[in-house]
Parts: C-alpha cells; structure tokens; sequence
C-alpha cells in the first residue's frame, strides 16, 4: 500500500504540507491549493517554486485536484472556465509528473434548476469533451462522487463513463462523502469498484443532519469495508487522506497553525493502523 495526503488538509503553505508528510515519512502527495490559491491560479514563477521544492523533497505528485465541474461551478456556468483551467493544468501536471486530475460533474442550477434530462445531457456533452481535451494533453480525469449530476448515482456514474466512452475518464472513490450528499458509500462502491483508479480516505457520522468528521474507522463509512472491497478486487493505487478535520479548506478553515500538522499526521498513523489490520487479515 503506498499512502499519501491531499496536502492544504494539513497546511496551507507548502512547507507545511511537506512536513506533515515527511513526519508520516511517505513519499507521494496530492495537491490543490497552495497558500490559498489553487494550482492552476498560481503565477508561473510561484508554481516553477512549488515544482522545484517537490522535487528537493522527493514528494511525488500523485494527483491534482482541480475545480473542474466542482460544487462552485453549475452546469448553466462558464464552460471555458473549466476548459481554461484543464489548459493550464495540463503542463502543469506534465511537470509534476501526474497524469492525474481530480474532477466533478456539474451541480444543477441553484436558482433556476434543469430538469434532469437535460442536466444529464449537457453533463455528458461538457464531460465529453474535456474528455478529449485531456485525451489530447495526456491526462486522466478522475471523477469525484461528489457534488455533482453523477455524484452520488452508481447508474449515472457509470452512464457518464459509457457515454463519454473515453480512455481519458475514470473514476476516484472518496469513502466519506455519503455522510454529506446522503448516501452510503459502500453500496456506492460495490457497483464502481472496477473503475476506481485513486482513492481518498475520508470517515464521519452524522449528527443533526450535518456530518461531523472522524479518525478512518470510527465514523459510519465503512471505511475498512471500503478498503477491503477495494483490495478484493485488486486496488493497487494509492490511499490519499482527505481528513477535514482541524483544517477544511472548503468551509474557509485553511489554517490551523501546528494543529493542522498533527491532527493530519494522527489521521495518517490511524489509516497506517486500519491498513495494517487489513494486511494481516488477508494474510490468514
């Protein structure tokens, strides 16, 4: 198993995202945001200092996690928004050495909502297409069930992928947003395990409607289940942590000083522990 951490979770600088990592003393990373701004955003001199400082670290990049078709970009938005951002990325990710790009797939319009067929027509349309886009760059966009018109429906998930019919799309598996979107993850799962090519740990409950986030195995995911499945079906990839714990960069909490490095090194040495029980599991 190699394990590596989405790393604004933890800092919002790179030099503390670094740290975190090389107190876990692994060697890959995923990125989003550095210092607040997302990879895509940085000037070109900031990001050749975030390429180079990755590399002094012996970090390999394993993932960017865009905002294409994110929870902030409806289907009725700009669409070049999202095709510009690929643009950039594409060298970008050539550089960090990843192919790999973390995407959604469009949430409906807020205000005035499309009617599902044709928010699944134009899903698919704009998901094709930057399907081609990435075909053309070298990438692979990894999608999230997450926000988003195939977020949390196996059926749709697996539609956008025959549809789209792109070596170009795949999927990532994040174990613990079921608890936010309002279904279970594990039965999610079941039906796209053959797709999943990267895999965000995540873990929470619910507590008045709202999920509150905990160590991986003690929330209602299922996430050694996740895990278990995963493997079953030969996994091989990497198990990125996504804790939201001290530091969640998508509720404005970006930075929670030498909290947001232990609580992320913890959550790394939890899933370290729950991965270790598997092994000697299969083992028997």
């Amino acid at each position: 198993m190699r394990f590596a951490g989405i790393g604004d979770e933890a800092a919002p600088g790179l030099a503390g995202q670094i740290r975190a990592h090389r107190l876990l003393g692994w060697s890959a990373i995923e990125l989003r945001d550095v210092d607040g701004t997302a990879l895509a955003d940085l000037d070109d001199a900031a990001f050749d200092r975030v390429a180079e400082t990755l590399r002094e670290a012996r970090l390999d990049v394993v993932c960017v996690d865009s905002r294409i078709a994110n929870w902030a970009r409806p289907i009725t938005g700009d669409f070049e928004l999202d095709r510009g951002e690929l643009a950039r990325l594409a060298p970008r990710c050539a550089a960090l050495g990843t192919r790999n790009v973390r995407v959604m797939s469009y949430p409906n319009d807020p205000g005035t909502p499309l009617d599902e067929p044709e928010w699944a027509r134009r899903t698919v349309d704009r998901m094709r297409r930057l399907a081609r886009q990435a075909e053309d760059a070298g990438l692979v966009l990894l999608h999230e069930n997450c926000a988003g018109w195939a977020g949390a429906d196996a059926a749709r998930a697996l539609r956008l992928l025959a549809e789209v019919d792109s070596p170009a799309l795949r999927l990532v598996f994040d174990t613990g947003n079921g608890v936010a979107y309002g279904y279970e993850a594990y039965d999610l799962l079941t039906e796209l395990v053959d797709r999943v090519d990267h895999v965000q740990i995540k873990d929470a409950r619910a507590e008045d409607g709202e999920p509150v986030y905990t160590l991986p195995g003690e929330g209602s995911c299922r996430v050694a289940d996740c895990l278990r499945l995963l493997l079953g079906h030969g996994y091989t990839g990497v198990w990125s942590i996504e804790p939201h714990r001290a530091v969640r960069p998508h509720e404005g909490r970006t930075d929670a000083g030498e909290d947001g490095v232990a609580e992320f090194v913890r959550y790394g040495r939890a899933l370290e522990t729950l991965a270790a029980g598997l092994t000697r599991e299969a083992a028997r």
